[in-house]
C-alpha cells in the first residue's frame, strides 16, 4: 500500500510539471474521495440493525439516516473520514438507557448511503434536515472530521445544549497538508490542489480555510464543549484540541494508548462523554470547566 501511495504521489508531481491545472484535478479528484468505505463491524451489527431508518437526498445523494428511541431528546452522533454512524454503537444503549434518542447517518459517500465524495456544506445539509426532523439536540457528538462539520453547522444556525468534540481537527486547511504529505506531494502541487478546492469545489464560498475551521469565530457560540483527545493519536495530533480548546474555552480529557480511528468504541471515552453530556449545566458553566485545562486519563 505505501509502494502504491508513494507511486501516486510520485506521477502527480510529475504530472505539476507539464500540466498543473490537470495534475491538481487529479488530486482533487483523490482528496475528495473517501475510499475505502467504512463497513459494520461484528460488534456493531445488532445496534446498527436494531435502529429505525430514513433516507433523505441531498445533492441527488441518497443519505441514510439512523435513530433509536422515538426521537424524544435527541442527541446527533457525527463521525468523520472513511467511517460511517455505526461506530457510535456503544453510545446507543447508554444514552437509550438515560432516555435520549441517538440519531446519526452515513454522509455521502460513506457506509450505506450514496455517491462516491461529500463536502462540509453537504455534512451541514444533513445536520440541518435532522434539526428539522427531530428538533433542537440536546447534544452533538462528533468525530475527527466531523467536529468541523459540526462546528460549521452550529456558527450557521443549528442548534444544540452541547458539544462533545472527539479527535478533532482545527484547521481546515490541516485536511490538504496531511493528504500531501502521505503521498509525498510537492509544495507545487499542495497550492494547486487548494487552488482547485476553491475554483472547482466551493466556486461560491469565500475564507474557506479560516469559515471551515473549528477555531474560527468561538465568540458566536456559547454551548458548553468537552474535547476528547488521545495523546498517541496517529492523524490529528493533540494540539488540534489544545486549539480547539483554547478557542473555545472548553474542557479537555487527554486519553492514552487509544489512537485516532478507535476512540469511539472506548468505555473511558462513552463514560466522559454522556456524563458531561448528563451534567448539570451550572457545573459545566464552572471556571474550572471552561479553561482549556486538561485532565488525564488512561
Amino acid at each position: 500500500m505505501k509502494i502504491a501511495v508513494s507511486l501516486v504521489g510520485s506521477a502527480l508531481n510529475a504530472a505539476s510539471l507539464l500540466s498543473p491545472r490537470t495534475a491538481g484535478k487529479a488530486a482533487l479528484a483523490l482528496w475528495r474521495r473517501p475510499m475505502p468505505r467504512g463497513t459494520v463491524r461484528t460488534v456493531e451489527r445488532e445496534t446498527h440493525d436494531a435502529a429505525v431508518t430514513e433516507r433523505i437526498s441531498i445533492n441527488g445523494k441518497d443519505v441514510v439516516a439512523y435513530r433509536w428511541g422515538d426521537g424524544e431528546k435527541p442527541v446527533l452522533m457525527v463521525h468523520g473520514w472513511q467511517s460511517r454512524g455505526s461506530r457510535y454503537a456503544g453510545f446507543v444503549p447508554v444514552l437509550r438507557g438515560l432516555g435520549f434518542s441517538p440519531v446519526t447517518f452515513d454522509a455521502p459517500g460513506h457506509g450505506d448511503s450514496g455517491g462516491t465524495s461529500m463536502t462540509i456544506l453537504e455534512y451541514e445539509e444533513v445536520i440541518r434536515h435532522l434539526q428539522g426532523r427531530y428538533g433542537l439536540f440536546d447534544a452533538v457528538i462528533a468525530h475527527s472530521f466531523g467536529v468541523p462539520c459540526v462546528l460549521h453547522a452550529l456558527r450557521n444556525g443549528v442548534g444544540a445544549g452541547r458539544l462533545v468534540a472527539v479527535s478533532g481537527v482545527a484547521d481546515f486547511e490541516f485536511l490538504v497538508d496531511e493528504f500531501t504529505r502521505q503521498l509525498g506531494l510537492s509544495a507545487r502541487m499542495n497550492q494547486e490542489l487548494r487552488r482547485r478546492i476553491e475554483e472547482d469545489l466551493f466556486p461560491h464560498e469565500t475564507e474557506i480555510w479560516e469559515r471551515f475551521s473549528s477555531v474560527y469565530q468561538p465568540t458566536s457560540l456559547d454551548i458548553p464543549m468537552l474535547a476528547i483527545h488521545d495523546e498517541d493519536d496517529d492523524w490529528v495530533p493533540l494540539e488540534h484540541a489544545h486549539r480547539i480548546t483554547a478557542a473555545h474555552g472548553a474542557r479537555l480529557l487527554v486519553t492514552r494508548n487509544l489512537g485516532h480511528r478507535g476512540m469511539l468504541g472506548q468505555p473511558e471515552v462513552i463514560d466522559a462523554a454522556v456524563e458531561f453530556i448528563t451534567a448539570d449545566i451550572a457545573s459545566l458553566a464552572h471556571p474550572d470547566v471552561k479553561n482549556g485545562n486538561a485532565q488525564t486519563v488512561g
